[in-house]
């Protein structure tokens, strides 16, 4: 059994925008030594590492290029890739090796530089390498069309409108300005989202995330051994993955995704329901996945996402305070990483130590990531406590 079985001992966040001096091993390295600090380690402590492809700077066999660099050899060495759902897909993965026996201290670092280590057309070259070579590249959808495409099959099963989408953007960068190592700070309303230049209708500028330079780290360890460090210890209660599909064109749904499964799997292993979070911080590249993960994970019934979101639920003060950091859309989006960013602000909610944003008597909290598009769906529930 996992549940309660492994914890967070140590977070790294490195600065987010423009690192233009640093390339992309430089910044998993600084991430991972400030997470090694928070934990109160040194690197030989290290026998477990995971870490994910940056865009800028793939190499085949990435950990072991890593671990060289860091010059730390340990048993379990692991490169993942499931796109923003690669974090914690890694931390399942973590947890699995920590209670077989395989390890007892993980690091888990990525980082990367797309903002400053390509140019636009190589973003865009990237990008359409995941493309199906036969459906899709011929007819040169790009990767945001695709999301695109899928919030205009929510406005028109749902209802949804422009203004509900708008309103999550607005949301994230209310908390973003509460968050001194945000990208951007500066408040936006509903009229700037709506006003923003039309990217792929229905998407306009200011519903789309950020491209950005940067890198997380955390240090995972066994419940046993987790109150020996430092700072408070955050538990993992559960987790769940689910995939529907590869490539767009053969999604089963456009408005239905499988975290619709893999919410269900990380509730009934952590033993809890969506009405026991007291915050989530879920994946939102575009704000249309926002709302199909609210509905998706359990908070509100599917269709009413645009609602709940009107409503003010996932505000600061509100019955589910959604990327309580800025999330993709106004904190940062470093590519592979982007999501760890969305961890390491679990970790501080259930440590107490959020500051200005913190969530009131935060004691568990779901982080959900999605890779490809609205592909990959994994799903993990945190605690404050081993067991609730």
């Amino acid at each position: 059994m996992l549940r309660g079985s492994v914890a967070i001992v140590g977070l790294g966040e490195t600065p987010v925008g423009e690192l233009p001096t640093q390339g992309s091993t430089e910044i998993a390295a600084e991430a991972a030594r400030l997470a090694l600090d928070d934990a109160g380690i040194t690197k030989g402590e290290i026998d477990g590492l995971i870490t994910c492809n940056p865009w800028v700077e793939p190499h085949l066999y990435h950990a072991e290029m890593f671990s060289e660099y860091m010059q730390v050899f340990p048993p379990f060495c692991m490169t993942l890739n499931a796109g923003g759902a690669t974090t914690l897909t890694a931390v399942m993965r973590a947890a699995s090796a920590i209670v077989t026996g395989v390890c007892n201290t993980v690091l888990m670092t990525h980082g990367d530089n797309p903002r400053t280590g390509m140019s636009g057309l190589e973003t865009m070259q990237k990008m359409t390498t995941t493309l199906n070579p036969q459906f899709e590249l011929p007819y040169g959808i790009p990767l945001t069309n695709g999301y695109a495409m899928a919030g205009r099959a929510h406005m028109l099963e749902y209802g949804t409108t422009s203004e509900q989408l708008a309103q999550i953007a607005v949301s994230a960068r209310r908390h973003a300005s509460l968050n001194p190592a945000a990208e951007m700070r500066d408040p936006i309303t509903v009229d700037d989202v709506m006003n923003s230049r039309v990217v792929a209708d229905p998407l306009h500028a200011l519903d789309c995330s950020l491209w950005s330079d940067g890198g997380a780290a955390v240090v995972i360890v066994s419940a046993e051994r987790a109150k020996d460090f430092p700072n408070r210890p955050v538990y993992f209660l559960g987790c769940g993955e689910g995939h529907f599909h590869e490539h767009l064109f053969q999604a089963r749904s456009l408005t239905t995704t499988a975290a619709s499964e893999s919410a269900p799997r990380a509730y009934e292993m952590s033993g809890t329901n969506p009405r026991d979070m007291d915050f989530a911080q879920v994946y939102d590249c575009f704000t249309p996945v926002v709302l199909m993960e609210l509905e998706d994970l359990g908070f509100c019934p599917k269709g009413e996402g645009g609602r709940f979101v009107e409503d003010g639920n996932i505000e600061l003060g509100g019955s589910l305070p959604v990327n309580t950091h800025g999330g993709l859309l106004s904190h940062s989006h470093t590519g592979h990483p982007g999501s760890l960013f969305a961890l390491t602000e679990a970790v501080r909610q259930l440590r107490g130590t959020a500051g200005d944003r913190q969530v009131k008597d935060a004691e568990v909290g779901m982080v959900h990531g999605q890779g490809g598009v609205l592909s990959s769906h994994s799903t993990l529930i945190l605690g404050a406590e081993a067991t609730l």
